[in-house]
């Protein structure tokens, strides 16, 4: 009995010692906000100034050359500049990296219906249907609707 008061002392402060700093590891977040270039580029595309979306993402795509949120976002600023080539580049390299990116699967689809490849906007509308988890998923029914209007025009 006297060794479990002695050690009931000893848990507690290892527990609190333990659970204190896995709380501080909970609370960080692993992606903190945009910062620099990243920052910059996101707040151009909101103004729709895509060559300045172009330059700021670019200068932080040198720098972080495996994320893929910011050759997704890079795709969307070529694209939405009219320059389809870069655009699926940067598209296809945002899905290189994640492969489930919906983000990407969803721009790209978008891109492929601009370049009159339904086709290949339906095999990216698959991808998001296979990987969007839950019941309501705005890339997928953004795409699909994009589609829908795309067969109805033709």
């Amino acid at each position: 009995m006297q060794l479990r008061t002695k050690l009931v002392p000893v848990l507690a402060a290892a527990i609190l010692a333990f659970g204190s700093g896995q709380l501080a590891a909970i609370d960080t977040d692993p992606s903190p906000p945009p910062s620099g270039d990243y920052a910059a580029g996101r707040k151009a595309i909101e103004a729709r100034d895509w060559n300045g979306a172009i330059a700021s993402l670019s200068k932080a795509a040198q720098r972080e050359s495996r994320n893929a949120d910011i050759q997704n976002l890079l795709g969307y600023a070529y694209r939405n500049s009219g320059q389809l080539d870069p655009a699926f580049k940067h598209y296809q390299r945002a899905l290189q990296i994640d492969p489930r990116h919906l983000g990407a699967h969803e721009y790209i689809g978008e891109a492929y219906l601009m370049a009159n490849d339904v086709a290949k906007a339906e095999e990216h509308l698959a991808q998001l249907k296979r990987y969007c988890t839950t019941a309501a998923c705005d890339p997928y029914d953004d795409l699909r609707k994009k589609i829908e209007t795309y067969r109805a025009r033709k």
